[in-house]
């Protein structure tokens, strides 16, 4: 016999009919129920009080149940319902001892307690003891027949009745033989069975089909205590491994797992004590809802606590999880396997209903993570998809092979990573980042072809606009009748060979021929367009152009020499050859001319603005009479192409011949003056009064050489005087001003000479063989930076100022 410490009891019912839920739960903890799963069994027993029910139980199964004092009298021990753990059997085996029915205590009241503790026995347990004193085998009430019959009438109402063991247990047997008392009892049992109003549906049933009924005797255990003992030990036996097979305990149908024992037994008392029928079908499948929930729930609550499922939470918000799909699903693995480990003997209907909610919240728990997942890898992917791209393309690959091809490999690349980021218990479409990944991708195709067909454009444009602004502008600047011609040969050479180049490079973007004819056209269109607005451009400066035209043509004569106005320029020829070629440049600044059209705005402005006797006839005719020029367009070409209109061509020569007026009138200005200072000779009549009045004077200079010198000498200090002083130059702007400056400069001229005079005589004597000393060569410099050479021999004087030499040269006698 097990001793006491093994066994843990406590009251589950009180003698108020109040469930004892705490105390019930502490005791499945104690006794380690809820790991049993469906490998225990249930034991109560019934019968009149003071019937020895307590202290069977305690033999039988080593269980601590109070047991009633014979010297104290006999009374009401066991109140209520307790319950225990047998020690020393397997499986796990619970004892109910309930409250014995017939007691003075309850009084008349005690049917009804009665009722529903067996009822209660009969919903919860295996095996239920009917506890029967031998001499009450043929009586009605003794036996417990009224409540049998109570307890068989609510059993076939029941929905789907378990099988239950009914064990008579005979007490006190006598000297009749078991065989002999087991028929009589079997008979009883059976004629309670037959007087029961039985539904419909089990009319015909036997009784067989929901219980098993046993029967044993046992001695007196005041009278034969160690015969007792025996016999207790030997249907002991029986209980060991009750549950299997052919064992004690029945078929097992409809059993409830053990961690919901505890609340399957609240519920069942619940509905007895609301006098409402025994359900069993409905109490299971509601014990299996509320368990399989409750297991749900704290299997959910592990998992959001898991640290591997946090870290991969954590980790994917910011950056992609290698073996992200592997992971997560051997987590959740593991957490319904932990699931169908608790869940497994609770209804199958409601475990797997409880486990697909269950599946699917941890499926809304992880599911942020997987879009996550699923936005790393589509942003990776197109990451990677942007740098592919560009590298084939700097490689020289053509752009719509490149991005074919990436495209293909990308995609590729993002479905192995949804691959390995699928989880095995979710069923999720991942065809929706799928698309919006190819959307991203066709729209950074679409803006990288765009901009490199921009880029390419721009290339070739860029170089159409150097090809042809320059020459352009150059060809305008030195307009002549073949200027427009030339420019339509540079425009068409140059279009042409952009053109082709870009045709070339569009091989690879895979174009359909109308967009490719479309982009040619608008880059024969951009060539056109840099020719117009560079002409526009220059039209806006044709005045300018004109003058300097006219400037370069009047100052200057045919080998591009400054003009020296000596007095024989036909300065009227001149200006009309410059005026001329001003009007030609006005002429082909006019309009556009890129279409080999005939025009004859040439000859209109020639005949109008430079044909004087046309212009004489025109003043002299009435106000009636038509003016070519006094028109906003020209007759042949239109408003886009006209660049000047004739009214402006009008304005523009007015203004042209006002600004150049000044040019000519300087020019006859310095003729007429280079003419009267080249005529220095006096009248022939004065010469020929000279040589006759100074024919003395003449021959006593010849007698007399010393005068000679001393004239030469002076000549030549006059002579370097005149050089400094630029004496023509100052008396160019009036007789007074020159007068003015001469006097100011004079002396400061005269005595610089002197002190270059001083400082050259006290040098010595030169070494040169070929030179002699006393004829040295002596250098002057005023304070305007001019220098003058002196020599016996020769000498020179050169004046740098206004840009005019001057040189003088005298020999020996």
């Amino acid at each position: 016999m097990a001793k006491d410490e093994e066994c843990c009891s406590t009251q589950l019912i009180d003698g108020d009919g109040a469930f004892n839920a705490t105390g019930m739960e502490h005791f499945i903890k104690d006794v380690r129920l809820a790991e049993c799963g469906l490998s225990y069994a249930v034991v109560s027993i019934m019968g009149p009080q003071s019937s020895g029910k307590s202290t069977l139980l305690n033999h039988l199964f080593g269980t601590n149940f109070r047991e009633m004092d014979a010297f104290k009298g006999r009374c009401q021990t066991t109140k209520g319902i307790w319950v225990a753990r047998c020690a020393g059997i397997e499986p796990c085996t619970l004892v109910m001892d309930l409250e014995g029915t017939d007691g003075r205590e309850r009084g008349e009241d005690d049917t009804a307690f009665e009722k529903q503790s067996a009822l209660f026995a009969l919903a919860v347990s295996d095996i239920v003891l009917i506890n029967m004193w031998c001499h009450d085998i043929g009586r009605e009430q003794a036996a417990n027949k009224p409540l049998l019959k109570t307890v068989f009438q609510v059993m076939m109402r029941l929905f789907s009745p378990r099988k239950t063991t009914l064990l008579f247990v005979i007490r006190d047997k006598t000297r009749t033989p078991l065989a002999n008392l087991e028929p009589v009892l079997r008979e009883d049992i059976q004629k309670i069975w037959d007087t029961v109003p039985k539904p419909e549906a089990h009319k015909e049933t036997p009784l067989s089909a929901f219980f098993n009924v046993e029967v044993v005797a046992l001695s007196s255990f005041e009278e034969k205590e160690e015969q007792f003992k025996e016999q207790v030990a030997k249907l002991r036996q029986r209980f060991f491994h009750s549950i299997a097979p052919g064992g004690l305990a029945g078929d097992r149908q409809g059993v409830v797992p053990a961690s919901g024992f505890s609340f399957s037994a609240q519920q069942i008392w619940k509905v007895i004590k609301e006098n409402k029928d025994l359900d069993l079908p409905a109490h299971k499948v509601m014990v299996a809802t509320v368990r399989c929930e409750e297991i749900a729930n704290e299997k959910c609550a592990n998992f959001s606590a898991n640290e591997e499922w946090l870290q991969i939470e954590e980790s994917v918000q910011s950056s992609p999880v290698s073996g992200f799909g592997k992971k997560l699903s051997s987590t959740l693995n593991a957490c319904l396997s932990e699931y169908d480990d608790e869940a497994i003997y609770f209804d199958e209907g409601v475990r797997s209903a409880k486990r697909k909610q269950l599946e699917e919240k941890l499926l809304q728990l992880v599911q942020p993570a997987y879009q996550s997942m699923l936005g790393h890898i589509r942003s990776g992917t197109l990451d990677k998809f942007k740098e592919a791209l560009d590298k084939a393309l700097n490689a020289g690959e053509g752009f719509s092979l490149a991005s074919c091809t990436c495209t293909q490999s990308c995609m590729a690349l993002f479905d192995e990573g949804c691959a390995d980021a699928v989880i095995e218990q979710a069923n999720w479409d991942s065809s929706k980042v799928r698309d919006k990944l190819q959307r991203d991708i066709d729209a950074h195709v679409a803006s990288v072809r765009a901009a490199k067909l921009s880029e390419l454009t721009s290339s070739f444009e860029a170089k159409l606009n150097e090809a042809l602004a320059g020459p352009v502008e150059a060809l305008l600047d030195g307009a002549n009748s073949e200027t427009w011609s030339a420019i339509r040969k540079l425009l068409r050479c140059e279009t042409e060979s952009a053109v082709a180049g870009l045709s070339s490079a569009l091989t690879g973007f895979d174009m359909d021929e109308q967009t490719k004819d479309k982009m040619l056209t608008s880059l024969e269109n951009y060539a056109r367009g840099v020719v117009e607005a560079k002409a526009k451009e220059e039209a806006g400066r044709v005045l300018i152009r004109m003058k300097d035209k006219f400037s370069m043509l009047f100052s200057h004569d045919s080998d591009s020499m400054p003009r020296v106005w000596t007095g024989n320029e036909d300065i009227r020829a001149i200006t009309k050859t410059a005026r001329s070629a001003s009007l030609k440049l006005l002429c082909v600044m006019v309009a556009i001319r890129l279409d080999d059209e005939v025009d004859k705005i040439e000859s209109t402005l020639s005949s109008a603005l430079m044909d004087t006797k046309c212009n004489a006839a025109i003043t002299e005719r009435s106000i009636t009479t038509y003016d070519p020029l006094a028109s906003s367009t020209w007759d042949e070409i239109p408003s886009s192409r006209t660049l000047i209109t004739p009214v402006q061509c009008k304005s523009l020569w007015r203004q042209f011949k006002t600004e150049t007026e000044y040019s000519v009138t300087q020019a006859i200005s310095a003729q007429e003056a280079n003419k009267r200072n080249n005529n220095w000779l006096p009248p022939p009549w004065a010469i020929v009064a000279l040589i006759v009045l100074g024919f003395n004077e003449f021959m006593t200079l010849l007698r007399n050489p010393l005068y000679v010198g001393f004239i030469f000498v002076a000549f030549l200090l006059m002579k370097a005087l005149w050089v400094q002083l630029d004496v023509s130059g100052e008396f160019r702007n009036g007789a007074l001003p020159g007068l003015i400056s001469l006097s100011t400069k004079f002396l400061p001229t005269v005595m610089n000479l002197i002190k270059r005079l001083a400082e050259e005589g006290q040098m010595p004597a030169s070494n040169d063989p070929q030179r002699n000393p006393a004829v040295a060569a002596k250098t002057f410099r005023n304070g305007n930076g001019t220098s003058s050479e002196m020599s016996t021999a020769s000498s020179g004087v050169t004046n740098t100022e206004n840009g005019t030499e001057y040189s003088s040269t005298s020999k020996d006698d």
